[in-house]
């Protein structure tokens, strides 16, 4: 499914890294959060839960995906 995320406000992850990796989030969409590339913005964008992206946030602190 294919959401439209047009009128969406899009900011900047307090993630990324300011070198160019940069991810851009939209807030205040009840129980998603679409990401997507900041070099790409009308490229596609993941959606988590909520709870999903709280999960994916605590596994990056607590250095569970490291490569």
């Amino acid at each position: 499914m294919t959401q439209d995320f047009q009128d969406a406000k899009w900011r900047k992850s307090t993630y990324s890294n300011g070198e160019g990796d940069c991810i851009e989030v939209a807030d205040g969409l009840p129980g998603i959060l679409p990401v997507r590339d900041s070099k790409d913005p009308d490229g596609p964008a993941l959606t988590f839960t909520t709870s999903a992206w709280q999960a994916f946030i605590a596994a990056i602190r607590n250095g569970e995906l490291k490569g």
